[in-house]
């Protein structure tokens, strides 16, 4: 059962990318009483996950190993190290016995040589990719554009809107009809967020690379949706508010309350399964609390 609660203690981490093992408490990525039914098992699927080491990320690996799925996730050498070694050791208990060992991939995804490489490497070992979730993102508060400089706008959109274009890029020439690409999105690119203008602006470029591409790709049977969760409680919160902010984190939505991990990672397995999906295309789901968008 995800959790209830109101109020996060107060706590900050100074770098980016957070770190999900120094969280108080730690994210949720599992609930007990999610019954999966094979519903990736058909075929062995092959599923990339980016920035898939923590929040969001981990708890959609451990879904997708979960329902049968073989999970590649990508991580950030030497900042997510532990976080890594945790989810490939969640994965690993949680992954069906037809399924292949799963992988993590150390890499920066913000230029398209890495992102070639990521792919190479997935298809060198498994042969195909059958389900590509573009995750990774990062994000910086500031009051006034004053203090966004190209090096920082570059940087963010680098890694929350470049990566989605060059994964999906390669991922594509190994992708066959009934694959299925998920982008992540936010709530912020539909009701803006003063303080998170850059990160705000990428995700509204994720909004438009998924409908425009679910266009392109619908002649061959790939789909394409995103997901634009609301207030998460994940390691990009804590690693980009201040301690104030995070004990308020998510009191105004309509629940009151933040959501966890675990309660999102279940619109990623909808779309990623044709079973549930297959005439769902160029779509946004809105795990967020209550936030009413009409989009």
């Amino acid at each position: 059962m995800a959790s209830t609660q109101y109020n996060f203690p107060p706590q900050k981490q100074d770098t980016q990318p957070g770190k999900e093992y120094l969280m108080n408490p730690p994210p949720q990525y599992n609930n007990p009483q999610y019954k999966p039914s094979n519903k990736l098992q058909v075929n062995g699927k092959i599923a990339i996950v980016t920035g898939g080491d923590s929040g969001i990320g981990r708890a959609v690996s451990n879904l997708f190993s979960l329902e049968g799925a073989t999970v590649i996730f990508t991580y950030v050498k030497g900042q997510e190290d532990i976080d890594a070694r945790d989810t490939l050791e969640i994965i690993r208990k949680a992954k069906t016995k037809d399924a292949k060992d799963p992988m993590a991939i150390p890499v920066d995804l913000g230029y398209e040589e890495n992102c070639k490489k990521v792919v190479n490497q997935v298809v060198n070992a498994y042969g195909h990719i059958d389900i590509l979730v573009n995750n990774a993102a990062e994000q910086y508060e500031s009051d006034s554009l004053e203090e966004i400089d190209e090096a920082r706008l570059e940087r963010v959109f680098r890694t929350n809107i470049f990566s989605h274009f060059f994964m999906t890029k390669h991922a594509l020439k190994h992708m066959k009809e009934g694959s299925s690409i998920i982008n992540t999105a936010s709530v912020n690119a539909y009701k803006g967020h003063a303080t998170l203008v850059d990160y705000t602006s990428t995700k509204g470029a994720v909004v438009g690379f998924t409908r425009a591409l679910a266009l392109q790709l619908v002649t061959k049977g790939i789909r394409v949706n995103g997901v634009a969760p609301g207030p998460i409680w994940t390691p990009l919160i804590v690693a980009s508010s201040t301690e104030e902010e995070i004990t308020r984190f998510g009191s105004d939505v309509a629940m009151k309350r933040a959501g966890q991990p675990i309660e999102v990672a279940p619109s990623y397995v909808f779309l990623a399964s044709n079973q549930c999906s297959s005439y769902v295309t160029g779509q946004v789901l809105h795990p967020n609390g209550g936030s009413i968008v009409n989009a």
